[in-house]
This record gives structure tokens, sequence and C-alpha cells, in this order.
């Protein structure tokens, strides 16, 4: 009984914590930009931009940035975990948790469980976006559907790297600074934007190196032909792997600050 109850708490502790973080997300319009302005913003000025000059229409070039853009928009989404993390720690309000009777580790969880929400609106304000400008996925809304999946789990994946930067620096900035340089360089180093075969030799090879690029060939191969392909096996290995060696990590760092 006793472990029954324990568990529970920690259940509803995790839900009142990852509640809370929502409206934090929901009323503060810093964050609310990176979930919706933001995916919807570079979706509409990446393709009326750089349509016509990569794939000679917007049209054309939609079925290349759709993907790019929902991913940027994950990585923008998760990095956001650790700057509120951050935050909390500078404003003392963990200290105020800690002197509540509730489980130790639900302010954590409740914020990674709060951004799996905040990935899935991301994803849809992409997915939107992109549909209301065009973009016509050929294999239907279960594709669809299963890509949105696919991409939430590796932001969710990746929020864990940023909730330990957030824990590991010494101010909410520093997070910001480091998050953004992050999720430019996985972006923009990688076949998000461009046809990889079009950059230089060592470009070329960093953007081999990167995994957001097998993330959004995995994507691109789904929505044209609707199957689960090798490289979307390779991305649900590499998401686990992140859990697998950062959630560990991201704990013990913030036992240690807590």
């Amino acid at each position: 009984m006793d472990v029954q109850k324990h568990s529970g708490n920690i259940i509803m502790n995790t839900s009142t914590m990852a509640y809370r973080n929502l409206l934090k997300t929901i009323h503060d319009p810093d964050r609310l930009m990176d979930v919706i302005i933001q995916p919807v913003l570079f979706m509409i000025m990446f393709g009326y931009l750089f349509g016509g000059a990569i794939s000679g229409s917007v049209k054309a070039y939609l079925p290349t940035i759709v993907p790019g853009i929902l991913m940027q928009a994950m990585l923008s989404a998760a990095s956001g975990s650790g700057s509120q993390i951050r935050e909390d720690l500078d404003s003392g309000i963990y200290d105020r948790f800690k002197s509540l009777p509730m489980a130790h580790i639900a302010p954590l969880a409740g914020q990674l469980f709060a951004d799996i929400l905040r990935l899935v609106i991301a994803s849809t304000a992409s997915l939107a976006t992109g549909y209301l400008i065009g973009w016509r996925p050929e294999t239907g809304f279960g594709s669809v559907l299963v890509c949105a999946l696919l991409a939430v789990f590796t932001g969710w994946s990746m929020s864990w790297i940023f909730a330990l930067l957030g824990l590991l620096s010494k101010s909410a900035s520093t997070v910001q600074s480091f998050s953004l340089m992050i999720m430019l360089v996985l972006t923009f180093v990688s076949n998000a934007f461009i046809p990889i075969h079009s950059l230089n030799s060592v470009m070329r090879f960093l953007a081999y190196m990167n995994p957001i690029t097998y993330v959004i060939t995995a994507i691109r191969q789904i929505l044209a032909t609707g199957t689960l392909t090798h490289e979307a096996l390779l991305v649900l290995l590499f998401g686990l792997l992140v859990v697998v060696i950062f959630a560990p990590l991201t704990v013990l760092a913030y036992n240690h600050n807590n």
C-alpha cells in the first residue's frame, strides 16, 4: 500500500508540475512564440524566399522545407526546457518546492512531460502552416501523423540534453545562447533547407554526421512512401540512446542542485 501510495503521489505531483509549466508557456509571450509563431513565420518566410531559387517554385519546395521547419520547431521547443529550469532555479522556486510535501523529482519530471505538449503544439503549427500555403502530402493523414510522432519523440529526447544544460549553466541567458547555437547548427548544417550534394566537401561531411539529417530524411521517406524505412528505425534508436544517456545525467545534476 505504501508503494502504491508513493507511486500515486509521484504521478499526481508530476501532473501538477506539468500543468504549472504549461500555464507558464501559455502566459509567457516569448515561450508561446517559440512553439507557435516561430514555426509559422519560418515556414512562410523560408518557403517564399527560397522556394523559387532552390526548387523553381514555392509548391515544389514545400516537400523539402516542411520536414526541415518541423525539425527546427522541435529543437526550438525542446530548448525551452533548459532555460525554464534555469529560471526556476534562479528564482528560488525549487527551494519552495523542497519545503512542500511532494515528490522530490516532480518539478523536473513535470517540466519534461510538459515539453511533450509544447512539441505537439509546435509540430501542429508547422504542419498546418505548410498545408495552408500549398503542401499536400501524397500518402495521406496517417503518414503525417507518424512523422509528427517521430519528430515529437526526437524533440523530447533532445529535451533531456537541454534540461541538463539548464541545470549546469550559470544563467538563463547562457542557456538561451547555447540553445540557439545548437539549434542553428543542427538545422542549417543538414538537409533541412537545401540538398546536401550542393554543399562543399567539409560541410557535406558535417551534414552527414548530423543526426537531424537522418530524422529529416526519415520523415521525407515516410511522406513519400507511406512506410517506415530503416532511417526511421535508426532515428528511434538514436532517440532512445539519447534518453538512456542523458536522463540519468540530468537526474544526477538535478539532485546535485537540489
